[in-house]
């Protein structure tokens, strides 16, 4: 699972387009710089629009995206900037960002009507905000152990993320600290090998350790929960699901997060961590499309 500097610096290369002819999927050219996405589903069907977390691609959605296609839905998921094969530009990586990068995809794509939007970990809380500035763009919210339930980052970690310091620590241990956290988002790691080995493409491209310290220093893991009331007060329909065994936001959060947002439909999957939806697919999907159709 571990790797030395000198073998990352052998293995980097430029997210150019001969990199981008490797990826599946499609890009487009936003005001940020490209972004990857892939479409699934009949173009009639209501969109559903996927957004991952903190540091694993749009990937990470592929059981619920084929799903979700499958059930008559036309289905989005796209890369953050800063993730995967979409751009790595040199902004701050803030609430702001994410939200107009959303709304510049769903434009590009001529999405005119209202979307359903589900959100994973740190897109947990972009979905909620973007419902919670947009209400008239979101037709249903959905959260899969949604990020930021936390008012701050703890001391450690701020530290770490302290100007000069924050450089030294993602360029020393940045790749070594993103592996090591990929084994707490599951519960039962050893059955995911492809999980890891997938996640290796991204690190080769110049800028991820960058865009990962500006999301931290812009505070998108933290002092979420006024904007899942936000989005809340705005009464959309919302399905909350959280795995039992969650260590990166562990399952009490979700009585902050059902507080925020008393109406949402709440779902609590057993034997899974961070990412229920992966590791229980045949249990989480079923309930995402029934949770859809039933709007």
């Amino acid at each position: 699972m571990e790797n030395n500097g000198k073998d990352c610096r052998k293995k980097r290369r430029k997210l150019d387009d001969a990199a981008r002819k490797e990826a599946p999927g499609r890009f487009v050219k936003l005001s940020k710089g490209m972004v990857h996405y892939e479409v699934t589903g009949p173009d009639t069907g209501q969109t559903v629009v996927l957004i991952h977390g903190f540091t694993v691609p749009g990937y990470i959605w592929e059981s619920t995206f084929s799903a979700l296609g499958e059930a008559g839905f036309r289905t989005i998921r796209y890369d953050l900037y800063g993730r995967g094969f979409s751009d790595r530009p040199q902004v701050l990586y803030n609430h702001r960002l994410f939200e107009v990068q959303l709304t510049e995809l769903l434009d590009a794509l001529d999405v005119s009507g209202p979307v359903s939007l589900a959100g994973l970990s740190m897109g947990g809380v972009i979905s909620a905000g973007y419902t919670a500035r947009y209400p008239d763009r979101v037709r249903a919210l959905m959260l899969f152990d949604p990020a930021a339930v936390a008012s701050r980052l703890s001391s450690a970690m701020r530290l770490r993320i302290l100007p000069g310091v924050g450089e030294m620590w993602m360029g020393l241990l940045g790749n070594r600290v993103c592996r090591q956290g990929l084994c707490d988002d599951l519960a039962r790691p050893e059955a995911f090998p492809d999980y890891f080995r997938m996640f290796e493409t991204q690190l080769a491209f110049p800028g991820f350790k960058r865009a990962l310290l500006s999301t931290l220093r812009c505070g998108m893991l933290e002092n979420g929960l006024p904007i899942y009331r936000r989005a809340g007060q705005t009464g959309c329909p919302t399905l909350l699901v959280w795995g039992r065994e969650d260590r990166i936001i562990p399952f009490d959060g979700s009585e902050k997060v059902r507080a925020a947002i008393p109406h949402a439909q709440f779902c609590p999957i057993a034997n899974a961590g961070h990412l229920p939806h992966y590791e229980q697919a045949d249990r989480v999907n079923p309930k995402v499309v029934e949770f859809l159709k039933s709007l």
